[in-house]
């Protein structure tokens, strides 16, 4: 990188911005127009309307990176003027480049710059995704044991556990057994079938299992029958809340396997 490319990173740092108690980073408008090649504030906003259009075309809301605002500015004799200007997100200022003239060096320049953290920081937000995805997994498995250790408790073996969470499964994805899942999905049969739901999913089979937990010790349930009964209501009623909203557990498409998806996301992010 020559020293005026170096020097044009430099400046685009020290003009990134945060939001107070946040992690969001912001460039205002007007502090990067010239860097981004715009002599004329006319024709940066036509750029930045350009940017906004391609913003909707690609499902995310304007809204989200793009902010109009107004603020006071300095002139020359000591005056006051009002202008207007954006809060630009990252991604904001990477689609603003993208309609620049790539022959430009600094227009080449801010494309890769602001397209290279774009991708690190959606990146990063898939790893905490995914952080979440896990620590519902791991919730869910903290459930499901101690409704294991609570039953054998109550004359329920490892059979009937499987049995009894088969049954709540079929009732949360209305009918389909945990084997259906795993065909429908193409899951091997050794594989847990919660290691390829989504979170939501994950989260709907844990609150099952918590209320069949509570319920079984309030109203001390004893046997296979009476528990996998309490079960089955349970994912029912939960499956039911979802309904509400539109949602069909067995219509949500499977995500990566829990297994081999976090490594390859932290190998990712640390190559960028």
């Amino acid at each position: 990188m020559d020293a005026k490319l170096q020097q044009l990173q430099s400046h685009l740092d020290q003009l990134a911005q945060a939001v107070p108690d946040e992690n969001i980073e912001f460039w205002f408008a007007r502090d990067i127009q010239e860097s981004l090649g715009y002599a004329r504030w006319e024709n940066f906003a036509t750029a930045i309307g350009r940017a906004i259009k391609s913003c909707k075309s690609t499902g995310y809301d304007e809204s989200d990176h793009f902010r109009g605002i107004t603020k006071m500015i300095t002139l020359g004799k000591g005056g006051q003027r009002e202008v207007d200007d954006f809060m630009l997100t990252r991604y904001a200022c990477y689609l603003i480049a993208q309609n620049g003239d790539p022959r430009k060096p600094a227009i080449a320049f801010a494309q890769s710059y602001f397209a290279l953290q774009t991708r690190k920081q959606e990146l990063i937000e898939d790893r905490m995704r995914l952080q979440a995805r896990m620590e519902a997994r791991e919730r869910l498995k903290e459930s499901e044991k101690d409704l294991s250790r609570n039953i054998y408790e109550r004359g329920v073996d490892d059979a009937g556990f499987g049995r009894i969470r088969s049954k709540g499964d079929s009732a949360l994805f209305g009918g389909s057994s945990t084997k259906a899942m795993k065909e429908k999905y193409g899951i091997v049969k050794s594989r847990p079938l919660a290691d390829f739901l989504p979170t939501l999913t994950i989260a709907a089979k844990n609150l099952a299992t918590e209320m069949t937990n509570h319920n079984v010790e309030q109203a001390n349930l004893q046997g296979e029958r009476s528990i996998a009964s309490e079960h089955i209501r349970n994912n029912q009623s939960v499956r039911g809340m979802l309904g509400e909203r539109g949602i069909k557990p067995e219509e949500l498409a499977p995500e990566e396997d829990l297994k081999n998806w976090s490594g390859e996301l932290n190998r990712k992010i640390k190559k960028r």
